[in-house]
């Protein structure tokens, strides 16, 4: 019978140090395709993994023009090219009334874009993930460091990430099944 496939492997730290230290020394060993599970957040882990760069900002900005867009070219679609009065002799096409719900739209378009950006970008929903199948892991809410090492990595090797992983000075090293 063969065996799955390995997600990767995981590492179990019980200092807040000791997890920062081994962060650090794999990504600058080359690995890439990592993880870290602390049951509070850390910037340091942050910092040690390079995770600080999102994409979010750039849909919110994106969301924002479209709104402003979408609500502009509305309320001059209905006052202009649908259902044009002339009022008191005002401009049909004046753009002063029409900034309050445009400012209104860019709004709402940026806090969906923040919302389902951020939910999409971070693959949630996600109610199982591989990591939940090492028994440890349930520790990780409460008072344990995960460091997690995918098999994806292009540098994983079993053995070789094994005693990397050893050598940080892990309490276990566990193989993630999927």
């Amino acid at each position: 019978m063969s065996r799955p496939a390995l997600f990767g492997l995981m590492a179990e730290f019980d200092t807040p140090d000791g997890i920062v230290r081994a962060s650090r020394a794999a990504h600058d060993a080359g690995y890439r395709r990592l993880d870290a599970y602390t049951p509070y957040p850390m910037e340091e882990v942050l910092d040690a993994l390079h995770l600080h760069r999102t994409q979010v900002p750039k849909l919110v900005l994106a969301g924002g023009i479209f709104g402003l867009l979408f609500g502009f070219g509305l309320q001059y679609y209905c006052q202009v090219v649908s259902y044009a009065l002339n009022i008191g002799g005002r401009p049909i096409a004046s753009w002063l009334p029409w900034v309050v719900p445009s400012f209104e739209t860019t709004v709402l378009f940026s806090a969906f874009a923040a919302v389902f950006g951020t939910l999409a970008l971070c693959g949630f929903p996600q109610p199982y993930h591989p990591v939940f199948n090492v028994p440890e892991f349930a520790r990780a809410s409460r008072d344990r460091f995960f460091l997690c090492i995918e098999a994806a990595d292009p540098r994983f090797d079993l053995d070789e990430t094994r005693r990397l992983l050893h050598s940080l000075g892990a309490i276990t090293v566990s193989e993630v099944q999927p």
